[in-house]
């Protein structure tokens, strides 16, 4: 695949550039965010890697827009098959069957192996936790679920109140969570001083919220296969087992929210089968998926149902459904996808990658700049945690994090930010030529933000 502009870069024209940013500032209302200072990048277009503005200047995409693009822009598979979806049968009810979305169920479980059945499908990652922590609730006859403090499920109703960030506190309308920490041994809540203590503090601490709240109320615990937005937080060992362990333990069901983390963004179908996360090979009872299926294409999200979950609605109604449930467009989209990635080794790719040219890279990075606390990640997943002082760990403040955007976008790299961290994400689809120039910008970055 060619990473080349496929049109003309003289037809492109700066005036539309002026004018989209006009239109947007004037009738666009932004996510999470006050909209009177805004000043968003303007994208004309996008292919592979890149992406490049309207003046014809090329980014790096080293954010996958929201860490989604994981077969890169424009892939021509892709692109085709929704084509030729679109002429076919562009859109159908939820209730008929439809060739298309039964070969994307049938990849997506293949993928998700033999524990599990049958797939819902969503319109996107937040209504796909919904639906998982409704089958948990109805399967059980509980009702309270427990997540993590550093996480972040989606902004539906319940979706948002499982997360555990920030963005929780003005939406809490939802009843029946309950958030507790999870491991991160570089700000441990625990006072551990290795991973494994992290692990083994972190599964004490949860099994006593587990006896506080009463066992017997809990439906499910949800926990992303590595939290994403929440600063790349790969799980130390033993932890996903304690915590399957645990759920056997009190009759709990476990989903494991893959939204972010899968479809090769650690260098695995899903997270959850990455060796150095779990290498005893649990299984969850729900996975959620969307982002990397399609790589955002066309909307689209699920729930990975296990056989013997959805068995228990062969002769009982699931109260629940979406108008675009299993859209052809985004079906079409998963089935030349997941083809796609395979056919081509997409998946392979970025587990090579991060194992030996992105991860070594950063780690010599963060050598040769006191900045960069910590390093950690897996495949096309991983995060430099931003510090003033290497020994107290205090994070850098907001304007330094802005003084590194602005240096980065003017070297030409389109970055991914999260308080005081960089998210170095770029598509599963990325070389190691584009990675050494990615790694020259960063260290460039850093060098004239130091100097300040």
């Amino acid at each position: 695949m060619s990473d080349s502009i496929p049109i003309d870069p003289t037809e492109l024209d700066p005036a539309d550039g002026v004018r989209a940013l006009e239109l947007d500032r004037a009738h666009v209302f932004h996510s999470w965010s006050a909209q009177a200072a805004l000043h968003p990048f303007v994208i004309a277009g996008a292919l592979g890697c890149e992406v490049w503005d309207f003046a014809g200047n090329r980014y790096l995409d080293f954010s996958s827009q929201l860490v989604n693009i994981n077969i890169g822009h424009g892939h021509p598979k892709v692109v085709a098959a929704i084509q030729q979806q679109a002429a076919i049968l562009p859109t159908v009810a939820p209730a008929h069957a439809n060739l298309t979305r039964g070969e994307a169920a049938k990849r997506i479980i293949a993928k998700a192996g033999p524990a599990f059945g049958k797939v819902f499908f969503t319109n996107g990652g937040a209504d796909a936790n919904e639906n998982a922590m409704r089958l948990a609730r109805l399967t059980t006859g509980r009702d309270k679920i427990l997540s993590h403090y550093r996480s972040y499920h989606g902004n539906t109703g319940a979706a948002i109140v499982a997360t555990g960030d920030w963005r929780r506190v003005p939406n809490e309308f939802a009843r029946g969570h309950v958030h507790f920490f999870g491991p991160f041994e570089y700000r441990s809540e625990f006072w551990s001083t290795t991973p494994e203590e992290e692990s083994a503090r972190a599964l004490h601490h949860l099994e006593r919220v587990i006896q506080s709240e009463g066992s017997n109320s809990i439906a499910a615990i949800i926990l992303e296969g590595v939290p994403g937005t929440a600063g790349v937080l790969v799980p130390p060992p033993g932890y996903l087992a304690g915590v399957r362990e645990l759920a056997d333990k009190y009759g709990i069901l476990l989903i494991l929210d893959e939204v972010m983390s899968g479809f090769g963004r650690t260098g695995d179908w899903f997270a959850w089968q990455n060796e150095t996360i779990n290498p005893e090979h649990v299984v969850p009872d729900l996975i959620t998926f969307a982002k990397g299926v399609n790589s955002g294409y066309v909307p689209a999200g699920g729930v990975i149902i296990s056989e013997s979950i959805a068995r228990e609605f062969d002769d009982h109604v699931f109260p629940g459904g979406l108008t675009y449930s299993g859209h052809p467009l985004a079906m079409a989209a998963i089935v030349a996808s997941i083809d796609a990635m395979e056919e081509e080794g997409i998946v392979e790719n970025a587990a090579t990658i991060g194992r030996e040219v992105l991860g070594p890279g950063l780690v010599e990075l963060a050598t040769r700049h006191p900045l960069i606390g910590e390093v950690r990640g897996l495949g096309v997943f991983w995060a430099l945690d931003l510090v003033t002082d290497p020994i107290t760990r205090e994070p850098v403040a907001p304007a330094t994090v802005g003084l590194l955007k602005a240096e980065l976008m003017k070297r030409g790299l389109l970055p991914f930010l999260s308080e005081n961290r960089i998210h170095v994400v770029p598509p599963c689809t990325v070389t190691a030529e584009q990675v050494a120039k990615a790694l020259t910008i960063y260290d460039e970055a850093f060098t004239a933000v130091e100097a300040i």
